[in-house]
């Protein structure tokens, strides 16, 4: 009761905030889960995360509708007619998205909205009006920078406004990613890099990998989760390898012992997560994306996530009296890279009946960014923050990693700010990476407002009014100050 009146209280969150915390504190005063005492112990003691989704899932954590069928068939349930001009298409948008939950709440993903909206382009400047309103829509009214945008990869009138219009802005929301490949023109890319140099978006998807892996469309949702269109993840849980490590005796002891019971009360509890929001909460009898065939059960799976990994490989060979770290040791990236591929053999070989035919019954795996409260855990598979090598050595080190994570892996560079007279420099660096199965890509500039702090962006100067007491818009900058302050995120290595 007394974090219900706290939260009712409150001088620094804003009405919203308010009843979402409320039906927090709803959702979380029961318990409806079957969960093994040995999983309660694992999450009592912070090794299994659930990432606070909460005791009883009713909808879920990441929803994809089907967008471009949306644009051509409008909506019965929703009263809308397929738009004909470029008012009628970003407003029938901005109806669709107040309408698709997520765990926020609020839509984690938005569609490839330069596709969406470029056929609906007769007159630049008039496009460019409707757009920019409609971006400022979302940035007031989804305040959460979970919500995220797809563009490309082919270069479009309307791929070209958003870019011109979030430089302009510096927005945070939405986050923004641009999937790159081979036909995405280097004009189009280097626009791309100038508008993530002020405003930390968008970051590059590598479209080849993603496009193999879901065998044909697919979204950047969320942080950088790559999910199919027309599906989504029931749930995300994750494994926190800095502290599974310390319940080794040794090296063989993790893989031999606990490794595999470790994973093996994750899938439990994603398969339970799971099977009450499919069979006891009635989200898919009753949502009308269903009905519609905006999302497809069949195209849902859940994410198994990790955190930590460079902790728990230095945790590992420190019971070895090796100083070996990892991203500067082959030895200790090997480590890295066997435990990462045993986890995904052990993921792999669970076959799910909560998980749709398009995936056939197996989760995905997630390199999770991590918490505001994390502390000394590393987001993903990523080398801690101050201890990054040189650019192309951190590429290198990173790239074996991202084949084992289709819904989301990626690093996070700080440019100085003389890149901004040489992008074409980072489009190398790009293409390159690319070139070597790196999947994700993120950059900003050192003189950046708007900056990337894990998967989410949030305004540096929100967070000085959050630090004052005052209310601020967006959720998120809350989670950015938590990350700043435990996870050093606004820390990086300065690539000059």
């Amino acid at each position: 009761m007394n974090n219900i009146l706290n939260i009712i209280k409150s001088k620094n969150l804003t009405f919203e905030q308010k009843v979402i915390s409320l039906s927090k504190e709803a959702e979380n005063s029961i318990n409806v889960l079957k969960i093994s005492e040995k999983t309660k112990d694992y999450l009592n003691r912070g090794i299994i995360c659930d990432l606070f989704e909460g005791n009883a899932p009713f909808r879920p954590r990441y929803i994809v509708p089907d967008y471009e069928k949306f644009m051509k068939e409008g909506s019965i349930f929703l009263g809308l007619e397929p738009a004909t001009n470029i008012w009628e298409a970003t407003n029938n948008l901005l109806i669709l998205y107040k309408h698709v939950p997520s765990i926020t709440t609020m839509p984690v993903y938005l569609g490839n909205i330069d596709y969406l909206l470029n056929p609906f382009i007769t007159d630049v400047k008039e496009a460019k009006l409707a757009i920019k309103l409609f971006l400022k829509h979302i940035d007031a009214t989804i305040t959460d920078s979970f919500c995220h945008a797809n563009i490309g990869p082919k270069e479009t009138e309307a791929g070209k406004i958003i870019l011109e219009i979030m430089k302009e802005l510096e927005l945070p929301t939405p986050n923004l990613t641009i999937k790159y490949n081979d036909e995405t023109s280097d004009e189009f890319s280097i626009k791309a890099i100038e508008t993530a140099l002020v405003t930390a978006k968008p970051s590059f998807a590598n479209e080849k990998m993603f496009r193999e892996d879901f065998k044909g469309e697919f979204g950047i949702v969320s942080c950088y989760n790559g999910l199919k269109v027309g599906g989504g993840a029931s749930t995300l849980v994750r494994i926190r390898f800095g502290k599974l490590a310390h319940e080794a005796k040794n090296i063989n002891d993790f893989f031999d012992r606990v490794l595999p019971d470790v994973t093996k009360e994750l899938l439990a509890y994603i398969d339970e997560r799971s099977r009450f929001l499919i069979e006891e909460s009635g989200f898919y009898e009753s949502s009308f994306l269903i009905h519609e065939n905006l999302i497809d059960k069949n195209k849902f799976t859940g994410l198994a996530g990790l955190v930590g990994i460079a902790e728990g490989v230095n945790y590992l060979l420190s019971l070895e009296d090796k100083k070996d770290k990892f991203g500067h040791s082959k030895v200790a990236n090997d480590l890295g890279l066997k435990i990462v591929s045993e986890f995904h053999n052990l993921i792999n070989n669970h076959i799910s009946k909560y998980v749709g035919s398009f995936f056939n019954g197996k989760y995905l795996l997630h390199a999770q960014v991590g918490i505001d409260t994390d502390r000394n855990e590393s987001p993903g598979c990523r080398i801690p923050v101050g201890e990054e090598p040189e650019i192309f050595d951190h590429i290198i080190q990173s790239a074996p990693f991202h084949k084992y994570f289709p819904s989301g892996i990626g690093d996070i560079f700080v440019f100085d700010e003389t890149y901004k007279n040489n992008p074409q420099a980072i489009l190398d660096i790009i293409k390159g990476g690319f070139k070597d199965n790196l999947r994700y890509f993120s950059l900003y500039s050192s003189e950046c407002d708007v900056v990337r702090v894990t998967g989410y962006l949030v305004k540096k100067s929100e967070i000085v009014k959050l630090e004052k007491g005052e209310a601020v818009l967006r959720d998120t900058e809350v989670l950015g100050k938590g990350a700043r302050d435990n996870g050093k995120a606004l820390e990086r290595r300065l690539r000059k």
